[in-house]
Formats: structure tokens, C-alpha cells, sequence
């Protein structure tokens, strides 16, 4: 692996212990709630802050060994580092900016100018180096902010939360540019977001981080399809429902059973997703294997439905159209029935 590292930080009541591994080529992204840990793996990766305890190497060299007392100093890590306001500087021009790097090892003016003026061209700035940063827009700030990281070559790139700050239209656009960028770069990367569209649409692997420990790790796909926490969970909009398999049904730790379409045995977790729930006024004819009394306790607009969070011996959140939420006439409070098919319910091991 190009980084692999451990980090120990003691912050008042947090206490981070995490580990990560990354090899060249690769995106890890590091996922989780605000005040999880994130950003402060990312500071000491980044040399900014010291850690307690633990280790950091990249490409076999240690930046960071606690136990040694070794550590480099940020300006001297082969690295780029993009935060979530791309803190440019407002007395340089953007060329200059770019080229700041550069500058401080050394680099004579010509070739960084040229060096400089390459990476605005590859990220959609060509004709903006004499600009002042206080002439871009956000999305045009953050690309600077990203041709800045990238144009030494560095081994490791570090991106602090990097379209959290712009708007709905604007991250669409850099998202997939970035997307094009990393996928070009040779170096590892550590992406730090509380946002799962950016995880799952940039990362190679997702590590979950919260109250400082790492709660599940995979491949985004694998993260999305089995979230092990109500964090997770709640990320990608399922229910997660724990609970214990007994043939094809699962009891579960709150009290109420879930019938399944395999057999399941021993702790496991039941998940259901919101577009596989339906809700009526009144409990719906026939024999549905799955079929609970429920209240409604919340309701957002999300996309072109309405998230409906329901409250009763199996708590679920049921995606339903805008109509369909007016016609049914519901509003926090009401009574309804739900029903989930047996075959929509996923059941994998604890």
C-alpha cells in the first residue's frame, strides 16, 4: 500500500483510533457524522496535527512514528491537499496560487508558470492565471483549489469535505470533473465526506467512521447494500431492523418479527427499503406475510416522493408518491398499516 497508517488522537471526549490503507491509484473515502473524526485523521495525515499514538507511511517512508518521535513536516510530504473552502490565497493571482508549490521548492519562474498554466487548462480555468481568486465563482475556486494539489505530482491527495460548499448545480459539475481527475491520478487518496453521493460516486472504498472508530469498511456497493449501523443505515435510506433468524423469519431485538424468503439463522441484521414499504388507511385485504400497524411521526420531501418515518413494533421509513401522500391524507400522527414483501426483505449476518 502507498499510505497505510494508524492514528491515534486523544481530543477531549474523542478518542480516535483508526486505521487505513491505501494504494496508489486508489480513492478511500472516510465517511461519517460530524464530530466522528474525520477531518482530524486528515489533519494528522496531513501533518497538521500531531497524533498520540500510531504510524504514517507513504510509499515506505515514515512521516509520522509516534513511538520514534519521527515526524515531517506538512511542506515537506509529498503531497496536495484540497479543503471545503478552497482557501486561496486573495493577494496571489490564480496562476499563482497554482504555482505556489512550486515556488516554495525552488521550482525557476518559466517552467512553473507553464506547469501552472497546464493544470488551469486541464481543469477548465485555460485564460483565468492573471485573475484574482475574488473573481471566481465557488465551482471555479475549487478547481483552482484542485490543479494547486495536483500540479507537484504528490503521492498522497487529501480532500477535506471538497464540494460541501457549493451548490446543489455547481457540485453535479465539479463532482464529475474531480471524478475525472482521480481517476487519471497515479498517487492514493483519502476523501473526507459526510456526504454518501460523494463516496459512492468517487470512491473505490468506503471506511465508516464514528466516535472515532471504524464501523464498516467495503466497497460502496457493498456499504450501500449492507449497512452494519443506523448511520449507514439511514446514509443510503434503508431500515435496519437487528435481529435474531429463525427459519424464514426474523425476531427482532425491539420485539416484533419480520417474515423473510430465505432461511436465516442466529443474529442478523433485516434491512427493507423505503420504495419496498406500502402504507394504507386500513389493513390492507388478503394474506401479506408482512403487514404491521403503524403511526406516522415524520415526513420530508425527498425527490419526487415524500420519506415517511413510521413509528410501531417494526419502525420503517416508506418512500410514497406526492399524490399518493395527499390522497391518503397524511400527516404526522395519522395511523396506517404497512406491508413489505417477504422477497424485498435483505438478511445477511451480524
Amino acid at each position: 500500500m502507498s499510505l497505510s497508517a494508524r492514528v491515534v488522537v486523544r481530543r477531549g471526549s474523542l478518542v480516535l483510533d483508526v486505521e487505513v490503507d491505501v494504494a496508489d491509484g486508489e480513492v478511500l473515502a472516510v465517511l461519517g457524522p460530524n464530530g466522528a473524526g474525520k477531518s482530524t485523521l486528515l489533519r494528522v495525515l496531513a501533518g497538521l496535527l500531531p497524533a498520540d499514538d500510531g504510524r504514517v507511511t507513504v510509499d515506505g517512508l515514515a512521516w509520522d512514528d509516534v513511538p520514534t518521535r519521527t515526524h515531517l513536516p506538512a511542506h515537506r510530504r509529498s503531497q496536495g491537499v484540497v479543503f471545503q473552502d478552497a482557501l486561496l490565497f486573495p493577494h496571489l493571482t490564480v496562476g499563482e496560487n497554482v504555482a505556489f508549490g512550486l515556488r516554495t521548492r525552488g521550482m525557476r519562474k518559466a517552467p512553473r508558470v507553464e506547469a501552472a498554466a497546464g493544470w488551469l487548462a486541464r481543469v477548465g480555468l485555460a485564460g483565468l492565471a492573471d485573475q484574482r481568486p475574488g473573481a471566481l465563482s465557488g465551482g471555479q475556486a475549487q478547481r483552482a483549489a484542485l490543479a494547486r494539489a495536483l500540479v507537484g505530482n504528490p503521492a498522497l491527495l487529501l480532500l477535506d469535505e471538497p464540494l460541501s460548499a457549493l451548490d446543489a448545480r455547481t457540485r453535479l459539475t465539479v463532482r464529475a470533473e474531480l471524478r475525472r481527475h482521480l481517476a487519471e491520478f497515479a498517487g492514493c487518496t483519502v476523501l473526507v465526506t459526510h456526504d454518501p453521493v460523494d463516496a459512492m460516486a468517487l470512491a473505490d472504498r468506503v471506511v465508516v467512521v464514528e466516535d472515532g472508530r471504524v464501523v464498516q469498511a467495503g466497497t460502496p456497493a457493498e456499504v450501500n447494500r449492507r449497512p452494519r449501523t443506523d448511520y449507514v443505515a439511514r446514509l443510503v435510506g434503508l431500515s435496519l431492523l437487528p435481529g435474531t433468524g429463525t427459519g424464514r423469519s426474523v425476531r427482532l431485538d425491539s420485539g416484533g418479527e419480520v417474515a423473510v424468503a430465505d432461511e436465516a439463522s442466529g443474529p442478523v441484521f433485516a434491512a427493507v427499503r423505503p420504495e419496498s414499504v406500502a402504507l394504507y388507511l386500513a389493513r390492507p385485504e388478503g394474506s401479506p406475510r408482512n403487514v404491521w400497524p403503524a403511526t406516522l411521526v415524520g415526513a420530508t420531501p425527498h425527490g419526487a416522493t415524500v420519506r415517511c418515518e413510521l413509528a410501531g413494533e417494526v419502525p420503517l421509513v416508506a418512500d410514497v408518491t406526492a399524490t399518493a401522500f395527499a390522497e391518503l391524507g397524511l400527516v404526522p400522527g395519522a395511523p396506517v398499516w404497512a406491508t413489505v414483501k417477504a422477497s424485498e426483505v435483505a438478511v445477511y449476518a451480524r
